[in-house]
């Protein structure tokens, strides 16, 4: 049976900080913080949500601590698609109305496309049936051949920065998930990335090649702040932009030739299983 005192320590070990750094930044003694993690000391609930928030434990894991201390879950876990999520569905609707005519897509923590607004469905153009199916994951989407990665000038440059978001996330969350996606398409690859130009070192360009023409852009990404549902904790806007006129005029010509709201993706709702 795991304890919270051992949940902690591990977290603390994968943040690479000392009992004294914890201790330091949370305002207690390197003493207390040694007696919780052996097991000698029961920390309050408050207090374990106060050293989970100093090791930036997601919410999903905030929760296994509470439980393996003797207290109830503290954050709810609700499907974008339930009634009660419609407020905040609607609001992601409107932010990805608003950024057309360029696209834009919502991704949960296992990178599944959640909704997307109507220009993401120019990129899709030929793309294999069976990455279309639901849950479709943009990471796949965008690596796999029979997908975008054909399409992608500088699939170096951009499997780069799959690899290094890939890799900062499960540093964060250990989540096995996103390791076996990591594993999927970077395990049995030695890294091959460009060295950073001054431009890359603010945003990394796509290079899209798309009807003749190649089209740059640049992407955004946008976290809920202050989150209190597990579901919003770990949901992502991904913004792309144009990187030049040429660009930015082509998908604004782009506007009047296709149309319909944003489409609510089949998703596992980010519950574990």
């Amino acid at each position: 049976m795991e304890t919270v005192g051992t949940l902690l320590r591990e977290w603390r070990h994968s943040r690479r900080l000392s009992q004294l750094d914890l201790a330091l930044a949370a305002d207690v003694s390197p003493r207390y913080v040694s007696l919780v993690e052996t097991g000698r000391s029961r920390p309050s609930a408050g207090m374990v949500l106060r050293l989970a928030a100093q090791l930036d434990v997601p919410l999903r894991h905030r929760n296994r601590l509470l439980v393996a201390a003797g207290f109830a879950p503290r954050y709810g876990e609700r499907p974008l698609d339930e009634p009660d999520m419609s407020a905040v569905r609607d609001a992601l609707i409107q932010v990805l109305h608003a950024h057309e005519p360029y696209p834009a897509l919502v991704v949960d923590r296992h990178w599944n496309i959640v909704l997307s607004n109507a220009p993401v469905g120019l990129f899709l153009e030929g793309v294999d049936p069976a990455l279309l199916a639901a849950p479709v994951n943009m990471v796949r989407l965008g690596l796999d051949p029979r997908g975008l990665a054909s399409r992608i000038v500088n699939l170096t440059e951009v499997g780069s920065f799959f690899r290094a978001r890939l890799s900062r996330q499960l540093a964060r969350t250990g989540d096995p998930v996103v390791g076996a996606l990591y594993d999927e398409f970077f395990a049995e690859r030695e890294p091959d990335e460009p060295a950073p130009t001054a431009a890359s070192e603010v945003a990394i360009a796509m290079i899209f090649r798309f009807r003749g023409r190649e089209l740059r852009l640049f992407s955004t990404i946008t976290t809920f702040g202050t989150p209190h549902d597990i579901t919003l904790d770990e949901l992502s806007i991904e913004s792309y932009y144009p990187a030049d006129a040429d660009s930015a005029a082509f998908l604004r010509s782009m506007a009047d030739v296709r149309g319909g709201p944003p489409l609510l993706h089949g998703h596992d709702g980010g519950r574990d299983t």
